[in-house]
């Protein structure tokens, strides 16, 4: 008997919707919002207002381009959280309200819990146990799994995650929102040793990312201040060397946590592991250090409803639904 599962996601401002049969997924719709480009960040409102208008036809989408029939769907899987509280509640009442007119289960889903386990999405899997680096704009975790139910986060920020790290200096650099993938792509053409930012040392696993955001904020008004074209007469080798340090940061603890926790199946997810710069270096980690490096597909690094379907097939096979009085949470704990 198959085991189809529809997957919604709506924690920011992607509106999305998969289906999963037997692990597999079949399709993965969708819908992104534009307008925040206006407001040099996601506006809260508008975001659940455009989630209520495109999670009808997403759904729609995604149920024809797998061919199933609503009626076939054996339970419904949605991000509880974390994420805006407006947007949560779009896609986590939707889902409810289908799940009851069809009588079947819901199956509520961590969204950081569900990037790490977009590995498992597509062949070759990582075994356990597995390090895994979650970046994300709201987002700085390394997560031991030694389960798919066992997960122990070993360290995180401490402060500012680093995707708002990158958005943060790309604003400072006059660069559009999001800023992340502008610095990546300015970065290609540019000379990352060409200027260094202080590096914040934190104990352990963990990570600090506000102090390099302030080094480079003081680092521009100085040099600003001696040469009022300096930003874009230098705008690639800034940007190559921002995102290197960055990068640095965040590969320094993945070594440091791969060595000292024996594990040579590593890799990263989250919307920042699209970033072209991360995975390279992470690839040149993984022939240094003979890892197994697993990196997922752009479409499943950014907020997507496959890696939503995929965990909640997982849970569907261990039996472990949600209820329908279960809130959002916007805040969810790991």
């Amino acid at each position: 008997m198959d085991h189809i599962i529809l997957g919604i996601e709506s924690s920011c401002d992607e509106t999305s919707a998969a289906i999963c049969i037997n692990g597999k997924i079949r399709s993965n719709i969708i819908a992104t919002q534009s307008i925040h480009k206006s407001y040099g960040g996601v506006v809260p409102e508008l975001a659940s207002r455009s989630h209520q208008k495109n999670i009808v036809p997403v759904v729609h989408e995604a149920l024809a381009k797998a061919e199933i029939s609503p009626y076939k769907i054996n339970a419904i899987a949605y991000t509880r959280g974390p994420g805006l509280l407006g947007s949560l509640l779009v896609g986590s009442s939707f889902a409810k309200a289908m799940a009851l007119s069809l009588s079947i289960p819901v199956i509520p889903v961590h969204h950081m819990h569900a990037h790490i386990f977009s590995h498992f999405i597509e062949e070759p899997h990582p075994e356990f146990p597995f390090l895994c680096l979650t970046v994300s704009g709201g987002h700085t975790q390394l997560v031991r799994l030694d389960d798919f139910d066992k997960m122990t986060i070993i360290g995180q920020t401490q402060d500012d995650a680093v995707g708002e790290a990158f958005d943060k200096c790309a604003k400072l650099l006059g660069l559009g929102y999001p800023g992340g993938p502008q610095v990546d792509k300015l970065a290609q053409t540019g000379d990352p040793l060409r200027f260094t930012f202080p590096e914040t040392e934190m104990p352990g696993y963990d990570f600090s990312f506000s102090g390099i955001k302030t080094a480079f904020l003081y680092f521009l008004r100085d040099e600003v201040r001696k040469d009022e074209h300096f930003i874009e007469n230098n705008l690639n080798d800034l940007a190559a060397s921002i995102q290197h340090t960055l990068i640095n940061m965040l590969l320094k603890k993945l070594k440091k946590a791969a060595k000292h926790e024996k594990i040579k199946s590593v890799g990263i997810a989250g919307g920042v592991s699209a970033n072209q710069g991360l995975r390279r270096s992470i690839e040149g980690l993984a022939q240094e250090n003979k890892w197994q490096v697993f990196i997922p597909k752009f479409e499943y690094c950014t907020d997507n409803a496959a890696m939503i379907a995929l965990t909640g097939f997982l849970r569907y096979k261990s039996n472990n639904f949600g209820q329908l009085t279960d809130s959002p949470l916007p805040r969810m704990i790991f």
